[in-house]
């Protein structure tokens, strides 16, 4: 492993790489409405570490995926992930009015013309999927299609924002939290990390990365927590201390800041152990899964 300054630098060369592709892929002739466009293209420009796609794509390297196979699949979750952020930053949900230091899409555009914007991503992520460039099997293409599904939906991500929602007006156990969390984050990272497999046609390799993921989501989610109650608003680009503001339960709150630090250590360790067998060519990913619980931001 090389440390934070590698892996930094492999963040930033890789989203500013990826993102050009990305916004290559939104259909700019066939959007009728130049106003949703660039409302498209403005959320994705806002920027990001795109942690998902960078993921995807060095377990794609792992597994010897075509980097035209990885790339489909990894820009379809970031833009279930753009599509995630842009509802998430809306009064009725979140009520934020900076991502990343940037205005969020509804105080740039506006909130109609935001939920536009989510929708017109989640259908263009499953178009993306759908294409034969994705991998010429279908068999496979409609396989990457139902699990990014389950993630993206009321089993994965939506249900545990619903949850979210909820927790805003009770208490929750150790438990619930868990569950809230495995859905509310770890199912795009699950989808990150076990559509190489698919892509691969390694589907005996599924539970191993879907352990993997496990671990890394929930680390990653512990790490958000702390960086809401203790990071730079400045730094960070969006508001801190929501969580506290609304008087929702999270691990930090159950466990203790010491204590949900030490978990994330552990959720660390285990993921680092799942990535030994395959040698130094998973370094770049030992060091994304250690930047997972070191950034700032």
């Amino acid at each position: 492993m090389k440390g934070n300054n590698h892996i930094e630098r492999l963040i930033n060369s890789f989203s500013k790489e990826f993102d050009k592709k990305l916004i290559n892929l939104i259909p700019e002739k066939q959007i009728g409405s130049k106003h949703l466009y660039n409302a498209m293209k403005y959320t994705i420009k806002v920027g990001g570490k795109r942690l998902r796609p960078l993921l995807l794509t060095e377990i794609s390297n792992l597994l010897e995926v075509k980097n035209e196979h990885s790339f489909r699949a990894a820009a379809s979750v970031e833009m279930i992930h753009c599509y995630s952020l842009v509802h998430d930053d809306l009064p009725s949900m979140d009520n934020d009015d900076l991502r990343r230091g940037h205005q969020t899409c509804h105080k740039k555009y506006d909130e109609a013309t935001a939920i536009l914007v989510g929708d017109a991503f989640q259908s263009l992520a499953f178009e993306v999927l759908a294409n034969n460039k994705t991998h010429n099997d279908p068999k496979k293409r409609i396989m990457l299609i139902k699990e990014l599904s389950k993630s993206a939906g009321c089993e994965g991500m939506v249900g545990g924002q619903m949850l979210d929602l909820e927790a805003e007006k009770k208490k929750l156990n150790l438990k619930e939290i868990y569950n809230l969390q495995r859905l509310k984050t770890g199912e795009l990272f699950r989808f990150s990390c076990i559509s190489p497999c698919i892509l691969a046609d390694k589907i005996n390799k599924i539970k191993v990365f879907e352990e993997f993921s496990s671990n890394l989501g929930l680390a990653f989610q512990i790490k958000d927590d702390l960086l809401d109650i203790e990071g730079d608003e400045s730094e960070i680009g969006k508001k801190t201390q929501k969580d506290l503001s609304k008087g929702k339960e999270t691990l930090i709150t159950l466990m203790g800041k010491e204590k949900a630090r030490d978990k994330s250590r552990e959720l660390i360790k285990k993921s680092m152990k799942i990535l030994d067998k395959f040698g130094e060519k998973a370094n770049n990913l030992k060091d994304l899964t250690d930047f997972i619980i070191s950034r700032t931001k």
